[in-house]
Formats: C-alpha cells, sequence, structure tokens
C-alpha cells in the first residue's frame, strides 16, 4: 500500500477512518482539497478501485478485504489519528445545514473518536452534533436505539462543567433524551437516578413535566402503581386540577352529563374553529393530562381516566383548543359509551378524533398513543377486524415514533383481541411470543404478565401449552398466580384479562360453572367498563343458558332470556359484530323453551353469520352447540354433522387441543348411540 500514489495513500486513509465503505456523496462533500487538491479525491478511489484495494458496487466505494481496510488504517500515525477523524469530522459538520442526518451521524463518530482531545470551545457544537445524531437514529425507519444512547451519552460527556448554567436547554434535551431512550432499550439501572438529578436541575415547571411523566412510566413498569398514582395525583393537584382520591361510578356520571349537551353537535371544524389555547397553567394541565392519558393510562382506573378526559374536554371549549385535546376526546368518548349508553355520540366524537389525528402534522405520533383507545370505542359500530388493523398500524406508527411503550401495547392488542375472531391461532400466537419477547428485553413485566393471559388462552386451545418458542428467561405464570399478582398489585387491567381469557377457555371447552363463578367475582353487569366485557356477557349468557337446561334453576334461565334483549341492541349497532352472537344466544334460548324449529333457524342463522362475519371460532362454537341440539334430541346422524363440520373448522383456526376434545365427544355420542352407557349432557 505504501507504493501507491501519494493522493491514493491520502485518500484511503480517508476512507479506513470512515469504515470500511464510504458512499459517493460523503466523497463529494470531502474533495473540496481538505485531503488532496481539490476534486481529485473521487479520481483517486477510481484509482483505488482499479488496483484492487477497493470495489465499487453503485455509489459505494468499499474495502475489497477487511484485512486491506485494517492495513489502511494502520497507515495512518497513532498520533494523527485523532487530527485526522476531527478534520473528517469538521468537514462534514460545514455542510450540515444542507444535507441528510446521516451525515450528522457519520460526523458524530468521527468526532467521538477524537473527543478527549477536544478545544472547549469546540466541545459545545459536537455536543449538539451528538444530540441530532441520536435524533436521527431513533426517527429513521430502522430506528437504532442502542446506537442513538451512545451519541446522548458522547453529548453529556461533552459539556461544560457548569453546564446547567451556560447549556441549560442543551443539558436538559441531551439528558431527556438519554434517559427516555435508556427506557426503550430496557437499560433502567440508572433511569430514577438521573430523572431525580433532571427534577433537580429543571428550571421550570414546565421543564419538570416529561421528566415526571417519565418517573411515571418507570414505577409503572416496575409494578410500583401506588407510588406512581400518589406522583400523579400530586401533579394534577399542582396544576389546580383536583380529583377524588376513590372515584366511583355517580362522579363520573355526572362529569359526562355535564359536559354532553356541548358534544351534542360536535364536527372536525367546530373543534378546530376553537380559539387557541393561551392560558399557561392550562396548557401545562393540559399537556400533564395528555401525557397521563397517552402514556401511563394502565395505572389509572377507568373511572378515574373517564373523569380526566371530561375535565380536558372542559378546559377546551373554556379556554380553547390545543392538540392535546384530541386525545381528551377519544377517551371522553369512551367514558360516554360506558357511562351514558349513547352508542351513537360516542363513536361520532371519537370518529371526529380519529380524523384530527390523521389530520395532525405528526400523526405516528398520535396514532401510536390513541390507535387502541380508538378502536376499543369504534369496536361497537365498525367490523372487529378493521380495529384489530388500526391497532397493527398503531404499532407500526409506534415503532417508527420510537414510542416502544405505545407500540408494544397496540401490538398487544392486536395480537390479545386475535384470540377471538383469527382463522389462524397458530400464526397469531406466534405474533404474541415475538412481542413477549420484546416486553422482556425492555423491562416491560406488566405488559409481559398481560400477554401470558392470552399466551395460556391460545396454548389451551392449540394444546401446544410445553411446545412453544419463548426465550428461556421468560417464566410464563399460570392464571391463578396471575389473578393473584393483578389482586395484589390492583392491577385492574391485569385482572380484566385473565378473566376474560379464563372464561373464554372455559365456554369453549363447556365448562360452564366454573365460567359463571368467574363472570359473578368479576361482577359481570350491564353497563361494561370495558370494551372486552361484551365478550365476557356473551360467555357468562352462553354458560347461564346451558345450565338453565342442565339444572332447570330459573335464575339461569332468567339471565338467559335478558341477554337476548341486551345482545339485540348490539346488533342495532353493528350487525357484523353481534348478529352472529345474538342468533346463538337466541338458539339456544329456543331450544330451553322447546321451539325446536326456531331453534334449528337461529342455529342455522348464527352459523352463516359468523362465517359471513370472519368469526370462525364463534362459527365452530355455533356448529358444535348445533350438533349437541341435536344429540340431545336423538337425531344422531345430524349431530354427529354438525360436530364434524366444528371439529373442521377448529383445525381451520388452529384450535387443535378443541378440535381433538370435540372428536372425543363424538367417540362417546357413538358409544352411547350403540346403547354401552347413557351420553353425558
Amino acid at each position: 500500500l505504501e507504493q501507491l500514489p501519494e493522493d491514493m495513500i491520502k485518500a484511503i486513509k480517508v476512507a479506513s477512518c470512515i469504515g470500511c465503505y464510504v458512499n459517493m456523496a460523503t466523497i463529494q462533500l470531502l474533495d473540496l482539497g481538505q485531503f488532496v487538491p481539490a476534486n481529485r479525491l473521487l479520481r483517486s478511489f477510481e484509482s483505488a478501485v482499479k488496483e484492487g484495494v477497493m470495489e465499487k458496487a453503485g455509489s459505494i466505494f468499499a474495502f475489497t478485504h477487511d484485512m486491506l481496510w485494517e492495513a489502511s488504517y494502520n497507515l495512518v500515525a497513532e498520533d494523527e489519528r485523532e487530527s485526522l477523524h476531527r478534520k473528517i469530522g469538521w468537514s462534514l459538520i460545514v455542510q450540515v445545514e444542507e444535507v441528510n442526518g446521516e451525515l450528522l451521524a457519520l460526523a458524530a463518530d468521527q468526532i467521538n473518536k477524537c473527543k478527549d482531545v477536544l478545544a472547549p470551545s469546540d466541545r459545545d457544537s459536537f455536543a449538539r452534533i451528538n444530540l441530532a445524531a441520536g435524533k436521527h437514529s431513533m426517527s429513521t425507519s430502522k430506528s437504532n436505539y442502542q446506537q442513538a444512547c451512545g451519541y446522548f451519552e458522547a453529548g453529556i460527556s461533552l459539556l461544560n462543567t457548569n453546564n446547567w448554567d451556560k447549556q441549560y436547554s442543551l443539558s436538559l434535551e441531551l439528558y431527556e433524551s438519554s434517559v427516555a431512550v435508556s427506557f426503550m432499550i430496557g437499560k433502567v439501572q440508572t433511569v430514577s437516578s438521573r430523572l431525580m438529578y433532571i427534577l433537580s436541575k429543571a428550571k421550570s415547571f414546565d421543564d419538570t413535566l416529561n421528566p415526571r411523566v417519565l418517573l411515571a412510566k418507570l414505577l409503572v413498569s416496575q409494578e410500583r402503581y401506588a407510588e406512581a398514582t400518589d406522583g400523579v395525583f400530586a401533579i394534577l393537584s399542582s396544576l389546580g386540577e383536583d380529583f377524588p382520591r376513590e372515584m366511583n361510578a355517580s362522579l363520573v356520571s355526572s362529569e359526562i352529563e355535564a359536559i354532553t349537551p356541548i358534544l351534542q353537535g360536535i364536527t372536525k371544524e367546530k373543534v378546530l374553529n376553537l380559539p387557541a389555547m393561551t392560558a399557561k397553567t392550562k396548557l401545562h394541565a393540559m399537556k400533564f393530562m395528555d401525557l397521563l392519558l397517552t402514556t401511563v393510562r394502565f395505572v389509572l382506573s377507568p373511572m378515574l381516566m373517564h373523569a380526566v378526559s371530561c375535565r380536558m374536554t372542559k378546559l377546551a371549549f373554556s379556554f380553547g383548543f390545543c392538540d392535546e385535546c384530541i386525545s381528551g376526546l377519544v377517551v371522553v368518548s369512551h367514558a360516554i359509551l360506558h357511562y351514558s349508553d349513547d352508542v351513537w355520540l360516542a363513536t361520532k366524537i371519537c370518529r371526529v378524533a380519529e380524523s384530527l389525528v390523521e389530520s395532525h402534522k405528526n400523526p405516528h405520533l398520535l396514532r401510536a398513543r390513541l390507535a387502541s383507545m380508538i378502536s376499543a370505542v369504534l369496536f361497537f359500530v365498525e367490523p372487529f377486524q378493521a380495529s384489530l388493523e388500526r391497532c397493527m398500524k398503531g404499532h407500526c406508527s409506534g415503532v417508527i415514533e420510537g414510542d416502544i411503550d405505545t407500540a408494544m401495547l397496540c401490538g398487544l392488542g392486536y395480537a390479545g383481541g386475535s384470540l377471538f375472531s383469527t382463522d389462524d391461532l397458530i400464526n397469531c400466537q406466534k405474533i404474541l411470543l415475538r412481542f413477549m419477547s420484546h416486553m422482556s428485553k425492555h423491562k416491560r413485566i406488566s405488559a409481559l404478565r398481560s400477554s401470558m393471559a392470552y399466551l395460556n388462552a391460545y396454548a389451551a386451545l392449540i394444546g401446544n401449552k410445553d411446545t412453544f418458542a419463548l426465550d428461556a428467561d421468560i417464566q410464563v405464570q399460570t392464571n391463578d398466580t396471575l389473578y393473584q399478582i393483578a389482586k395484589e398489585t390492583q392491577n385492574g387491567l391485569l385482572l380484566h384479562q385473565v378473566i376474560l381469557t379464563q372464561m373464554f377457555v372455559h365456554v369453549y371447552f363447556r365448562e360452564y360453572l366454573p365460567c359463571v363463578i368467574l363472570a359473578e367475582k368479576y361482577d359481570i353487569k350491564r353497563k361494561a367498563t370495558r370494551s372486552f366485557d361484551i365478550f365476557m356477557m356473551f360467555y357468562t349468557w352462553i354458560a347461564a343458558l346451558a345450565l338453565a337446561r342442565d339444572t332447570k334453576l330459573e335464575k339461569w334461565k332468567m339471565i338467559g332470556e335478558k341477554s337476548v334483549r341486551i345482545m339485540s341492541q348490539f346488533v342495532e349497532y353493528s350487525s357484523w359484530n353481534f348478529e352472529n352472537k345474538h342468533m346463538l344466544l337466541q338458539a339456544e334460548l329456543h331450544y330451553l323453551n322447546g321451539r325446536h324449529e326456531m331453534a334449528e333457524s337461529a342455529y342455522t342463522h348464527s352459523i352463516h353469520s359468523a362465517h359471513e362475519h370472519r368469526f370462525i371460532m364463534e362459527e365452530a362454537l355455533a356448529y358444535e352447540l348445533f350438533g349437541t341440539y341435536f344429540l340431545e334430541n336423538k337425531h344422531v346422524d345430524k349431530g354427529m354433522e354438525q360436530l364434524q363440520l366444528a371439529c373442521d373448522r377448529y383445525k381451520q383456526a388452529g384450535a387443535l387441543k378443541r378440535a381433538d376434545t370435540v372428536n372425543d365427544f363424538m367417540v362417546l355420542a357413538r358409544q352411547a348411540h350403540r346403547g354401552w352407557w347413557n351420553m353425558p349432557r
């Protein structure tokens, strides 16, 4: 290499400092006479290709072997390397305003190799370059949070000794960015102490908001719910927005009644035509309540979350519009849905809010934070599968924005919700397992435990509890253990998910008494507090009707009769989601009352509706109950035909264990028909 022409040696030295390859755009930026005479650097690279030292592929020049790259770097004397890296970095920095973020990262990489010998006057500029490079690493489609963390830490190391006096804004942004990305990558050991350090240095209340929210998120991730909630109440109180520590349905209903009149005629245009909110204290309050609803909402009870959204809506219509109003509208639509029974108003508000999200200057950020809540409301009027797809879009937006928490929660919403409608349980279980690996990696224990409830249900239906692939450091908890954890930590969301998935499994395996016991434990009532409560109510009603036939007890019959009336109301909102459920309940009630012709018609209608609306598991359930109806009425051939169709649908959906149990039941039924013993009910 030392025998090559001087300009070529200089060119490969520069290239080796950059890496094993360099693109033409970078070469052109460095071809201004800094290293070889102007306009001769590119020609030197072309000559290196002819010499076999480098090769060219499109706009990329790369060393032909790693050993040549290493040898070229060794041509740079050790006492000259830091100087050369600095010179390359400076040469790129002067172009920063005219180039993309990749140049920022490249310049930062060069600077960080010589930062220990930088002049004090350079350190501020280089700290800013590292901040910009870190942001770039987080904002690309292939976000590299580990790399971003390195840039932020390098930027912090370049700050002056009196940085909180002379470089306050830069220091605050670097430290906050470092904490945020450390939380994202699961590097949480020093997050708490660094957050407290930031809070001790913050010069204004506004500057403490993001650190306080990050601290609350950290506490939640560690399942320190009481501390997180206390912090939330303290901040809201200091902002002049006090809330009762013990919320109840009566208080929330009063709040909703107060704001309903101003929301009756809501449109996107009316919201955007509100004057801008300018009151500083109210802006602070809106900002924190928005962060509260969109990032740590799982700390809150649903009632407190709804009360906060009502307060945000009041502030918006009293003091003016700000971006934070959008999340308030989404959550208040959820509140109206569950406390006033006005589904049409709730979904109208939610659609207005979603339109505001999609037209926002940063739709990815809002979509990631609000997708699961929007889906929970619009689920009542749009196809369930569309709600799941919105969750997946929210997950993708969260990844793009680097918002790991909302990305994982949206992913959980998709994988968990798919349990109730997918035609491929095995693939959805694999998706859930991938999300669980990310949750474990990032130390999101609360989300991980919620995932376990769904995983247990998938495994029960598929029959692969001990065979699915999962990271060795993840210990899957039983439902009983998850239930105890939920009770001890007062995690209402986890409690809901454990009971929901257990009821789902009990009904599909014809374990009706355990299902209604869980319903009584969770206190399933007419007014659901979460959207998936409608599934819990459906399973309760199916179980109650079966128990009414078996036990002849009037209380089960009364529940069954009421269920048909209630589900008929849901059909008015969405025949797609609820028609098949209503008809199946109707069929079971007709059977209970001895109306066989009407029962058979309703079973057939339920099967057709479930098939048309892509609820394959509920289609299989309807076939199974129809088959059981025929067997119990001594129409064995018809019963076997329906049970075989149920078995086929379960297999098609991937519920292999459930298909096996149906097949076993068919064997028993055939034996009973031959007179070996009485067929079990």
